[in-house]
């Protein structure tokens, strides 16, 4: 259930109140008895770092896509083949 703060227009108190979203509010502060306002504030939580929709999924990466589709070629020529696949560096002459 969300936390909800109110203010006292009397007296100045503050107090939070756990409601369902459909509940109605306070009518009166629960010291004075003077009439009482919601008061807006940003959430408490923040989410940062990856593993969240906005920095994973929102723009696709082209060069990740490219390495995944070359693994999968990879393992897909290990299956073919039964054996692993392995790149041979190009061997360099040395002249000297």
């Amino acid at each position: 259930m969300p936390i909800y703060e109110y203010k006292c227009l009397h007296c100045g108190y503050c107090f939070e109140l756990f409601q369902k979203i459909n509940d109605s509010g306070p009518e009166a502060c629960p010291r004075c008895g003077g009439p009482v306002q919601k008061i807006v504030s940003a959430p408490a939580i923040h989410f940062k770092g990856s593993g969240w929709y906005v920095t994973d999924y929102a723009r696709p990466n082209p060069s990740n896509s490219a390495h995944k589709e070359k693994a999968a070629e990879k393992k897909s020529e290990e299956k073919k083949t039964g054996e692993p696949t392995t790149s041979s560096p190009e061997k360099k002459s040395d002249s000297k």
